[in-house]
């Protein structure tokens, strides 16, 4: 009997396991599949790279928990419901065997978390450094998705969860910046995507997106979608105790939160009568929500006012793969 290629036999070992309906047990080019009746397809691609969206010595498991969250992040900021994705894997050719069997472990669970599977993809070997990508499927309502463009005057600007431990995590991660219990490296390494808050709200939020790149410069894309300008109170940016405490601290870390990125917390316009609506839909969630400022008519501009009251300057206002 022929063996069967190094390639394919770590596929079936590792990757198998975690094909769903569709997939074709990964013995085919390409995955089918029908979208539930009455539904509208959403798909997002997002890719993680080996040195600027993980650590060489991140645990394998938390790095593929890490690719799969992020782009669930995205589908929840469209208030879509995830069923699939499609996973591409280049790594070196010496990488061991226990990497992917913890990389297909962390899989694993959060396909179990999220009610997704595995439709297919690919594996490569590379140099270095890795990189991985992943492409997610959802599905909404006909007309129902969230977009940046719905952004009105008079509308606030609301966040769920905290903002800048991302930001910070990293900075912990790599030992610029106390963390006695890890909690702030712990959700660098492992966000919090709002799936469920996302598919609530639909007639509630007029636009929204996930905070990725870093509050002021998605919030600055969410601006130039609508056509509007946005001021926030840093003040009233939640941040967690952790944060909070760095901050003290070290005051010009909060600048840092407001730009950072690695948040995947939901970034939503909502309209003050509809305000209600959206603290019911995050309580049911177990998520906080936070108003931290408003979208008014002018140039397509973030305004972030600083706790005296005054602008902050910010320097760098997001993260950009190309500056």
């Amino acid at each position: 009997m022929a063996s069967i290629p190094a390639e394919f036999s770590l596929i079936y070992k590792h990757f198998r396991p975690l094909a769903g309906p569709g997939a074709l047990d990964l013995g085919d080019d390409a995955a089918v599949f029908a979208p539930p009746p009455g539904r509208e397809l959403v798909i997002a691609a997002d890719a993680m790279v080996e040195g600027v969206h993980f650590l060489a010595d991140d645990p394998p498991d938390l790095v593929a928990r890490k690719l799969l969250r992020s782009n669930l992040s995205d589908l929840a900021a469209m208030g879509a419901t995830p069923f699939g994705y499609l996973l591409t894997v280049s790594v070196r050719r010496d990488t061991p065997d226990a990497w992917f069997a913890g990389f297909a472990a962390g899989l694993a669970a959060d396909q179990a978390e999220y009610a997704v599977a595995l439709l297919g993809g690919d594996t490569t070997s590379t140099p270095g450094p890795a990189s991985l990508s992943l492409t997610i499927l959802g599905t909404v309502a006909p007309g129902t998705a969230l977009r940046r463009n719905g952004a009105r005057p008079g509308d606030g600007v609301w966040v769920s969860g905290t903002i800048g431990d991302g930001a910070l995590g990293l900075l912990a991660a790599t030992g610029r910046l106390a963390d006695a219990d890890g909690y702030l490296a712990g959700r660098y390494r492992l966000p919090q995507p709002r799936v469920a808050l996302g598919q609530r709200l639909a007639g509630i939020a007029t636009a929204a997106m996930d905070v990725s790149d870093g509050l002021v410069q998605d919030l600055g894309h969410l601006c130039r979608g609508s056509g509007v300008s946005a001021t926030i109170e840093a003040a009233q940016v939640p941040l967690s105790p952790a944060a909070r405490a760095a901050v003290a601290a070290e005051p010009e870390l909060l600048a840092r939160c407001l730009a950072g990125g690695d948040d995947y917390e939901l970034l939503l316009a909502v309209p003050a009568a509809r305000a209600g609506a959206l603290r019911e839909a995050a309580a049911a969630c177990g998520v906080a929500v936070t108003q931290i400022g408003a979208f008014a008519a002018g140039a397509a501009e973030v305004t972030a006012i600083g706790p005296d009251k005054r602008p902050l300057a910010l320097g760098a206002r997001g993260w950009s793969h190309f500056d």
